[in-house]
């Protein structure tokens, strides 16, 4: 296939790498010219053959006008991804408005952080099954081998529901590692506390990529010392615990680990630089040090 790709960065520009390597056609716009192969949204839209597929890979809070920006250039018959982590609120309107210009809508959760190009990204997909089946070679490029990796979640607005409860949970486990961690490290009896997540890494129950990076960590920092214990939060378990309360759901975990992170930002905490150490290894969030 050929796609429209809006948005290099951290994860943007592994994914372009990742859909060429399987032979797919992608035009990358970025706003940093030594990374973008055109100079504008114009001309990306230009450089695609008709029906158009345009995946918008940003940061929630600059999509909505990027998309009202790219919208006037596409033709009906087109179709604009948005793989980045939007409200899943947003969607339905945004599908409402494209679909009054006969430009179809997916959203798309992603996950996989830096490490998607060479492992594969986790793809929450919502929209309509019509213009899910049209993307599936995309998506089949960009997903894991295998049978897993995949999900249309649902209408307009699945997807990055999905997406919203995944970093929920991902919250929740992140704390729970590194409440482990600080345990660890009061602990009188325990001398080796990198040894012992690292004996997590096979056999055990709590067994995770999340183990795995936070054991890379430690090899590179084993008492994460370089680190400052401020995590910040993007706003997904925040949107999780708004529509735990709305739906009378006790997320109780998942709550907890947000407001932990509120904490971060007031008192230094060993459990807190485990998070922020976990959310640098799978995302590559620079932290302020």
């Amino acid at each position: 296939m050929q796609l429209g790709l809006v948005g290099l960065g951290r994860m943007g520009g592994n994914m372009r790498e990742r859909l060429r390597a399987a032979g797919h056609d992608v035009v990358g716009y970025d706003r940093h010219p030594e990374v973008s192969d055109v100079t504008s949204l114009g001309e990306l839209v230009e450089k695609l053959a008709a029906p158009r597929v345009v995946w918008v890979m940003l940061p929630a809070e600059v999509t909505e006008a990027t998309i009202d920006e790219l919208a006037p250039l596409m033709s009906a018959g087109d179709i604009i991804i948005d793989g980045g982590n939007s409200r899943f609120s947003a969607d339905g309107p945004r599908a409402a408005r494209l679909g009054e210009r006969g430009i179809g809508y997916l959203d798309v959760g992603v996950s996989g952080g830096i490490w998607g190009r060479k492992n594969g990204y986790a793809l929450m997909v919502g929209g309509d099954p019509e213009h899910v089946s049209r993307c599936q070679p995309i998506f089949d490029a960009l997903k894991p081998p295998g049978e897993f990796g995949f999900v249309h979640a649902g209408p307009v607005g699945a997807g990055h529901y999905a997406k919203m409860v995944h970093n929920g949970i991902e919250y929740g486990m992140m704390q729970a590692y590194a409440e482990g961690y600080e345990l660890l490290t009061k602990c009188e009896l325990v001398t080796n506390v990198p040894g012992v997540f690292k004996s997590w890494r096979s056999g055990s129950v709590v067994q995770s990529w999340l183990l795995e990076l936070f054991d890379r960590a430690l090899d590179a920092d084993p008492d994460l010392s370089s680190l400052p214990p401020y995590a910040e939060d993007t706003g997904e378990g925040r949107w999780t615990v708004d529509e735990a309360i709305r739906l009378a759901v006790p997320v109780n975990v998942i709550a907890a680990s947000l407001f932990a992170r509120f904490a971060s930002r007031e008192e230094d905490s060993p459990a807190l630089k485990a998070v922020a150490a976990l959310r640098e290894q799978f995302g590559g969030h620079k932290v302020k040090r």
